[in-house]
């Protein structure tokens, strides 16, 4: 087992009240695995990504839980420790590439200076830059360039490389693909894969549950902060329990499969007041339809039950 995480819980504390974006989110990724949460914008999925590294934004806070990597919480470590595991045993690879990189730099240098921070040596980390944008397709002479001049899809590539330089056991990818044609996306995905094939372990946010479904070898579906269904991509695509994941699946074409597209009726709840009990039941169709589930789904919160091999639904429906 790579990374462990037991009962996460990420708080934003804002001016207008105590924002609970995640809360007792638990799961684990092992070695050589592709896990991908998906959900809702707001659901917490990139929260939890940020409280894996410890790289929470303020005013976010991690307010309880553990991620173990290796046996370490790293929430417990200090700059100088999460310093030496950044970028070397755990990398990210952000969802706005443009954002991510220094206009004011050439790429060359911001390469470099990954693997410089680590000990390398200057002019071995210039080599080796050109070295990582050849292995993402990106021309080597690219190393010269700033990022305004190049596209958006090797930067997404350029940020990959990066993410690379010392071949990480975690690497944890937050909507790389997001404005990207589907060629270019394709790309980005394969070079993902090339990743996991050498043994690295992929944590994969996204909204296109497409992508989750071709990729992942599990898949975890957050909704509201909260972890509702969590299991191999086979068992929640054939048999998913949870009326949330169902709804999901239903709001969401299949060019191959003739079906009447359905919207999940209501919005996500506020955060800052989320609702007792079940955080999705204001807006589940199972709820409204069963009366001995209305004096529970709205006062008692369920917890997390496996339901088959490794897949587990937090769900009174399956008490």
């Amino acid at each position: 087992m790579v990374v462990e995480v037991k009962d996460l819980s990420i708080y934003y504390f804002t001016l207008n009240g105590v924002v609970r974006a995640v809360e007792k989110v638990s799961f684990n990724i092992e070695k050589g695995e592709w896990l991908t949460f998906v959900g809702e914008s707001g659901s917490g999925k990139s929260t939890v990504a940020y409280g894996i590294i410890n790289l929470v934004p303020s005013p976010g806070r991690i307010t309880g839980g553990q991620v173990l990597f290796e046996g370490k919480d790293l929430t417990k470590l200090s700059p100088e420790e999460l310093k030496e595991i950044r970028g070397k045993e755990i990398s990210m690879v952000f969802q706005d590439p443009m954002t991510s990189l220094d206009p004011l730099r050439k790429v060359g240098d911001q390469i470099a200076e990954v693997m410089i921070e680590h000990g390398v040596d200057e002019k071995e980390a210039l080599k080796r830059a050109k070295e990582l944008l050849r292995s993402v397709n990106v021309p080597e002479d690219r190393i010269d360039y700033y990022p305004h001049q190049l596209s958006g899809g090797q930067r997404q590539r350029i940020i990959i490389s990066m993410a690379m330089a010392f071949h990480p056991k975690l690497l944890i990818a937050d909507e790389p693909t997001t404005a990207l044609d589907v060629i270019v996306q394709d790309s980005i995905m394969d070079l993902l894969d090339a990743l996991k094939e050498k043994g690295t372990s992929i944590f994969f946010i996204t909204h296109d549950i497409s992508l989750a479904v071709e990729r992942s070898d599990r898949m975890g579906i957050m909704y509201a902060g909260k972890l509702v269904e969590i299991g191999k991509v086979d068992q929640i695509i054939e048999n998913p329990h949870h009326p949330y994941t169902q709804a999901l699946f239903a709001s969401t074409p299949d060019l191959w499969v003739d079906k009447k597209i359905s919207s999940i009726p209501g919005f996500p709840p506020d955060l800052r007041n989320p609702p007792p009990g079940c955080r999705f039941y204001p807006r589940c169709s199972v709820f409204q339809s069963k009366d001995e589930l209305k004096k529970v789904c709205d006062v008692v919160e369920p917890q997390m039950v496996e339901v088959e091999n490794s897949h587990f639904v937090a769900c009174h429906l399956y008490r």
